[in-house]
């Protein structure tokens, strides 16, 4: 499955490889909008490494976190050779969860980290989940095969809402098919790039 989908021309693979932190969004582009975005430049000014697969609008097609294997793409497994912690940068859209942040994968202190980071800095109106229990089952990032768990030290899956990806003055999704950046997404960017830096892992 992986396979195929990175061999279409509307896909595109990126693999950057810098420090033993990682950012990925391999949802991104037309997909799970505006998360690649997010992960590549946090990454860029943090001196992390990014992996991404970027789908070119129209086309769209979610294959399962789970089916993204390693054994199947060069590019992954050299970076995940690479890290050794990760946040995946994820898209998600529920209406009983408009606003709500959620922070999944198996490094839980981590996630307490960003999350304390996320609830300082954003919009009151965002709601920043770390407990597990408090987010559904599909939105935890648990499984074993999920690429956030696969480093050393496992890492944090992002959910992110609708909201604090568009951009209401232009009406479409931040940084997509030519549209700016959203303050939404300029203040999250910058927050994340604080908590990457004041890691101590």
């Amino acid at each position: 499955m992986l396979r195929s989908l990175l061999a279409r021309p509307e896909v595109t693979e990126v693999c950057e490889l810098r420090g033993s932190f990682g950012l990925m969004a391999f949802h991104g582009g037309n997909l799970e909008r505006t998360t690649d975005v997010i992960a590549a430049e946090v990454a860029e000014r943090t001196g992390s490494s990014f992996y991404g697969v970027i789908q070119a609008a129209p086309f769209r097609q979610h294959i399962p976190s789970t089916r993204f294997d390693p054994a199947h793409s060069d590019a992954l497994a050299s970076f995940l050779d690479r890290v050794e912690t990760v946040i995946a940068v994820h898209g998600y859209g529920r209406d009983d969860r408009f606003f709500d942040v959620l922070l999944g994968g198996r490094n839980r202190e981590l996630a307490a980290h960003v999350g304390s980071h996320l609830r300082a800095d954003l919009d009151d109106r965002y709601g920043v989940i770390v407990d597990l229990e408090e987010m559904p089952d599909g939105l935890r990032g648990q499984h074993h095969r999920n690429p956030v768990n696969l480093p050393t030290n496992a890492g944090v899956q992002l959910e992110l809402p609708p909201p604090i990806r568009w951009n209401t003055e232009e009406h479409n999704w931040s940084d997509h098919e030519g549209t700016g950046r959203a303050p939404s997404v300029a203040r999250l960017i910058d927050t994340l790039v604080t908590a990457v830096d004041a890691w101590p892992g």
